[in-house]
């Protein structure tokens, strides 16, 4: 039972300090109107062009899902990868075979997943 009061009061502890924050922030923070150069974006001192919010919403929000798709694709790879070669040989309770059909379908998975995203033009550089 202790240790349920030792989370509850960490919890709150993290909740307070989040909130303060905020409501922090909200009352001593500096108020400024939403200019036209205040909303536009940064582009490392180069003259904007077009409306990055707007023209290529679909497109950053794919290259985002493609980010992440291949982020957990090097996630569960790596500990597959690391001890290939004793799942191979038979050192472990794994099946061999079970280890390579798994890892066709997921990298089947994820080729169709590229192979859609090249159709939809997502990795052209423009």
């Amino acid at each position: 039972m202790s240790e349920y009061i030792i989370l509850s009061i960490f919890l709150f502890l993290g909740a307070f300090i989040a909130a303060a924050a905020t409501v922090t922030g909200l009352v001593l923070g500096y108020r400024t109107k939403n200019t036209k150069n205040k909303m536009a974006p940064y582009e490392c001192g180069m003259e904007t062009i077009g409306n990055a919010r707007i023209q290529f919403k679909v497109g950053y929000y794919l290259f985002a899902l493609l980010f992440l798709v291949f982020d957990i694709e090097a996630l569960f790879l790596f500990p597959v990868m690391t001890y290939f070669k004793e799942i191979i040989s038979g050192h472990t309770d794994l099946s061999p075979a079970i280890v390579i059909i798994d890892l066709a379908i997921f990298m089947a998975i994820l080729v169709s997943g590229l192979a859609y995203a090249w159709k939809k033009g997502i990795l052209k550089w423009e």
